[in-house]
């Protein structure tokens, strides 16, 4: 692969990476309630997801989802019930058993394993990245593809994605405006639990 096809790949991953979603809306969640560790864990995890996702794609996922749709269905529902355990969670309004939110009981202590997991499910349970990358990578992948070469194109989106959202962790948990963040952290979290929530209904919607 030559470093123009590289450069272009490159930039539509980033494109990709910096589009907002249900995936920022998670790495900002998680930076404002656990602070820079756990949203460069959430990061991390995301990237993970991603380069396995396009490591899957370069090697044939692509071929299997058109061949089985019901890998591709099984997959969605999955991702969709993920967002709704996510925003539930968010907005206040799912506690460990059924209980309601309790506001002045204090917050458990954030947990990076808990990023990173949240962060790597957000992203691998989500087949429209398979469609992505198929996308993306269509035009630079020809049949004598070596390994080195799948290789490259999936670490080049893992390591994009990876670093966009460790930028956006960093820039919220290393500037002043994250004090004002975090004196409205329980609305801004209750917020993107919602938005989770409305994502989780337009897919819904789509599929039936």
């Amino acid at each position: 692969m030559d470093l123009t096809s590289w450069l272009q790949i490159s930039f539509v991953c980033a494109m990709g990476a910096v589009s907002p979603g249900p995936s920022l809306a998670v790495v900002v969640r998680n930076t404002l309630a656990g602070g820079k560790r756990q949203g460069l864990a959430t990061a991390l995890g995301h990237g993970l997801g991603i380069l396995i996702y396009a490591g899957l794609v370069v090697t044939g996922l692509a071929v299997a989802l058109s061949a089985h749709p019901a890998v591709k269905t099984a997959l969605t529902y999955a991702g969709i019930a993920l967002l709704i355990w996510l925003g539930l969670g968010f907005a206040g309004i799912r506690r460990a058993g059924g209980k309601p939110a309790d506001e002045s009981e204090p917050p458990a202590p954030p947990s990076h394993r808990n990023g990173f997991t949240a962060g790597f499910l957000i992203a691998f349970l989500n087949p429209k990245i398979a469609a992505f990358f198929l996308a993306i990578f269509a035009p630079f992948i020809h049949l004598g593809a070596s390994g080195q070469e799948k290789a490259v194109l999936a670490m080049t989106a893992g390591a994009i994605d990876a670093g966009w959202y460790a930028l956006v962790a960093l820039l919220l948990s290393g500037s002043g405006a994250m004090h004002l963040l975090r004196r409205h952290a329980q609305g801004i979290e209750r917020a993107i639990g919602i938005l989770l929530l409305l994502i989780a209904a337009g897919l819904v919607y789509r599929m039936v």
